[in-house]
């Protein structure tokens, strides 16, 4: 089976058809806009086979681990899988527009984020596409000294990110992209991390070019590629490592906040050891959250076979 890479699958949708849902949302409310995101994604779902064989494969691997069983009906639970993504999407939206869901954040996650913000060190926070990242970047917005940079790749997402700016009037969360990291730019990130501020960058996708060095990790039963770009970025910024998550629970979103390790003291020759052994606890946290909120891990591309 030949793969194609994630950062190549094209946003799907035109820009007018993307305005509408987006102006549904705003002037009509949440539930003019659920009642026509379900035809819309049922739409989706049935007529892209990639994304949807993607879904289907990872569901069969995550459902037995946490339900105990296999999928007894596997197209329905694709179709929530997809459905949980659009709902994503209208977060989104709200998240952009000011309008954030409720967040709920447990009182020793706080003080661990309290604990990191008034250190003034700053640090690496290692993400994942899992949940919904676009609700913490409000989570900055109540927090004037939480300075967050975001490391995406954002080619294949441009017209929605464009167009969201356009309807809200506000910007964004601090974007770089990830393919155009220069030493410069290796550069400013430390200096970033230096003032207090937080780099964010999601190590659950491979990189895009030839020459990205990836790891197969075993992943819910199965070897799998993970980039060690995030890592190797850890280690030359010689910082704290933390973990972000933001999760569904209901109608708000959890935040969950932890350390994961500290590179200021990494020596060069520690370093290949460290990369193996941090990736792996990385890949661990991520199956772990997949097992509790599986329908919120939003890669709809084959990851086990991504191009290596």
């Amino acid at each position: 089976m030949t793969a194609t890479h994630w950062a190549n699958i094209q946003e799907r949708g035109t820009l007018a058809g993307m305005r509408a849902m987006v102006w549904i949302r705003r002037h009509l409310g949440r539930l003019p806009f659920r009642l026509v995101l379900g035809p819309v994604v049922l739409y989706y779902y049935l007529s892209h086979p990639l994304p949807r064989r993607a879904s289907r494969e990872y569901l069969a691997r995550i459902w037995p681990r946490h339900a105990g069983h296999p999928p007894r009906h596997p197209r329905l639970l694709g179709l929530r899988h997809f459905m949980a993504f659009g709902q994503a999407l209208m977060d989104k939206v709200d998240a952009w527009s000011g309008l954030p869901p409720a967040v709920c954040i447990a009182p020793e996650d706080h003080a661990r984020l309290d604990t990191a913000i008034r250190g003034g060190r700053g640090g690496l926070i290692l993400v994942s596409h899992l949940g919904n990242l676009e609700i913490c970047s409000a989570l900055g917005q109540r927090r004037p000294d939480f300075h967050v940079t975001q490391l995406m790749h954002t080619r294949n997402s441009r017209k929605f990110n464009r167009l969201l700016a356009r309807s809200t009037g506000r910007q964004g969360p601090d974007i770089v992209e990830v393919s155009d990291i220069s030493p410069a730019t290796a550069m400013q990130l430390a200096a970033r991390i230096q003032a207090g501020g937080f780099v964010v960058i999601a190590a659950d996708r491979v990189p895009l070019g030839e020459r990205g060095r990836i790891r197969r990790l075993p992943f819910l039963g199965r070897p799998a590629p993970f980039p060690e770009g995030p890592f190797r970025l850890a280690a030359l910024l010689r910082c704290p490592v933390y973990t972000l998550s933001c999760l569904r629970e209901g109608s708000a979103y959890r935040i969950a906040f932890s350390a994961f390790d500290d590179t200021t003291r990494l020596g060069r020759k520690a370093r290949e050891a460290w990369y193996l052994e941090a990736m792996q606890r990385y890949v661990d946290w991520l199956a772990a959250q997949c097992r509790q909120h599986p329908l919120q891990w939003f890669n709809f591309f084959p990851f086990w076979h991504a191009h290596d």
